[in-house]
């Protein structure tokens, strides 16, 4: 049970509600800020001062005072009229990372939303109610048309999936024991002018992240086994030189895995001094996880405060207009990340590169003793640069690329959601190239016929679980699905 409450919001609590399906709760703490900010909405809500979204009509309708006697039935036309997603739905997990994120955001008072409609909303995720959420149609300046579509379900309208089957919104909360929100003044606009869609994106995306970099470091240390690599860039003593951002804790992962590997022995090393792609990788990892850890604060600075606008002051007893709901820092944060990736990305492909050269390796070319006749990983090249191509694409920045909209009030924009869309793309294909490098070292490994207790513990756990899925290669054979299939393995976490 993940409660919402005085205790900050972290991103692993997004992911037991997102991929583990934890119920949550509202705290003492939230419902008591439930409870006075909305006070503050009910008594404004009644006058003619122009505040946006509660009395007059948004985007560059923003001057327009709404008739009275419109004001809440504008709640709900306005979540429909923003429901202009189009495309593939989101995951389930995507959506309830969504659905949480947007929760966080409401407990943290400012947005003024009545406690029913907050209920409703948390029995809705709480019971497995996952609204039908395209997933194009947000540039980051609050995702309104993925979160209107998420709350047309709570409403009684849209589409949901319930229990494994696709239904009307209101027959899913039906047959889920529940009844649609009733909306009052504000409360439309409190569910869907968050960014909670992409922060839900970036956490699940983070996640995939950590998980294809450790799976690289897996990589990469078979690689300097298969090498028979100098680990005199990992001594401790020489990183601590220049304690750069996330180095100490990439080479602490490299260690446990070459623990007992007889690399750390005088003379194991085939070279003084081996390529920059085999040499540096605690340096490059290392940036990918500073990185990374920058990219989360952020998110977790999404999860604890109050994005809205406008934004309720309980203290003062009024709304004020704020510009809480722009999140550029998140964007570069995920750029960043981005671009670190394909740092390490590149790095794999020139190891996989050195391992099938003689003149680098001083193993057999392409990685096979059979002759010319036989081809070996030499067609693999061919696949590793049309990754890399993919990653190198979508390492460029998405963030700039923006239209000024509603009569130009709306002048720019972060395109988050784009941002984090490939960003998890990036960490996607890393694990194929996991998957590739690993195919190569072991057979590394294998031409030079060492012994199992030349590896280090780690690396040896790698090999043996390499080789319990596919063999070493004699005979030419297709290698497409061994990659395929180590690729399978790494995502069901046999790596891990």
């Amino acid at each position: 049970m993940i409660v919402l409450d005085a205790t900050a919001v972290t991103l692993d609590q997004l992911l037991a509600v997102a991929c583990a399906g934890a119920p949550v709760a509202a705290g003492a703490v939230v419902r008591e800020r439930l409870r006075a900010a909305r006070a503050v909405v009910d008594q404004l809500a009644a006058s003619n001062t122009p505040i946006y979204g509660l009395n007059s009509g948004l985007g560059a309708n923003v001057g327009q005072l709404l008739d009275p006697a419109q004001r809440t039935l504008y709640q709900a036309r306005a979540i429909r009229a923003r429901s202009v997603g189009i495309g593939a739905a989101a995951s389930t997990a995507q959506v309830r990372a969504a659905l949480f994120a947007r929760l966080c955001g409401l407990a943290a008072g400012g947005s003024g939303i009545s406690p029913g409609v907050f209920d409703a909303l948390l029995a809705m995720l709480n019971a497995g109610v996952h609204p039908v959420v395209p997933t194009t149609g947000s540039i980051g300046v609050a995702d309104l048309a993925p979160m209107s579509h998420a709350m047309l379900v709570l409403v009684g309208e849209g589409q949901a999936e319930f229990r494994g089957e696709r239904l009307a919104g209101a027959e899913a909360l039906r047959r889920a024991g529940l009844a649609p929100a009733v909306l009052g003044p504000k409360d439309g606009l409190a569910l869907i002018s968050a960014n909670s869609y992409t922060v839900g994106g970036a956490a699940l995306a983070l996640a995939d992240v950590d998980a294809a970099m450790r799976r690289l470091d897996t990589a990469a240390v078979l690689s300097m086994e298969g090498f028979r690599a100098n680990l005199s860039p990992l001594r401790s003593d020489a990183l601590s030189a220049r304690p750069a951002p996330g180095i100490a804790e990439s080479a602490a992962r490299l260690h446990a895995l070459l623990e007992g590997s007889a690399l750390w022995n005088d003379g194991a090393a085939r070279r003084v001094q081996d390529p920059l792609s085999l040499r540096c990788v605690p340096q490059i990892h290392g940036a990918v996880l500073w990185a990374h850890g920058q990219a989360r604060a952020h998110v977790e600075a999404e999860l604890n405060g109050a994005g809205d606008s406008p934004l309720v002051l309980v203290d003062g007893g009024t709304l004020v207009s704020t510009a809480n709901f722009h999140i550029p820092g998140l964007a570069l944060a995920m750029e960043s990340l981005g671009l670190a990736m394909a740092q390490a990305a590149s790095a794999c492909v020139q190891r996989c590169l050195r391992l099938y050269s003689p003149a680098s390796s001083g193993l057999p070319l392409q990685l096979t003793a059979l002759g010319p006749a036989h081809s070996g990983f030499a067609a693999m090249q061919k696949t590793l640069t049309a990754l890399w191509n993919q990653v190198r694409h979508l390492a460029n920045p998405a963030c700039l690329d923006f239209f000024p909209l509603s009569e130009g009030s709306e002048d720019h924009a972060p395109m988050a959601p784009q941002v984090v869309d490939k960003t998890a793309r990036i960490a996607d294909a890393l694990v194929s190239l996991a998957a590739i490098e690993l195919l190569g070292a072991a057979q590394a490994v294998d031409l030079r016929a060492m012994r199992p207790d030349d590896l280090g513990a780690g690396a040896r756990q790698t090999y043996d679980r390499v080789r319990a899925q596919v063999p070493r290669l004699d005979e030419d054979r297709p290698l497409g699905p061994d990659v395929d299939l180590l690729r399978e393995r790494l995502l069901a976490g046999d790596f891990a």
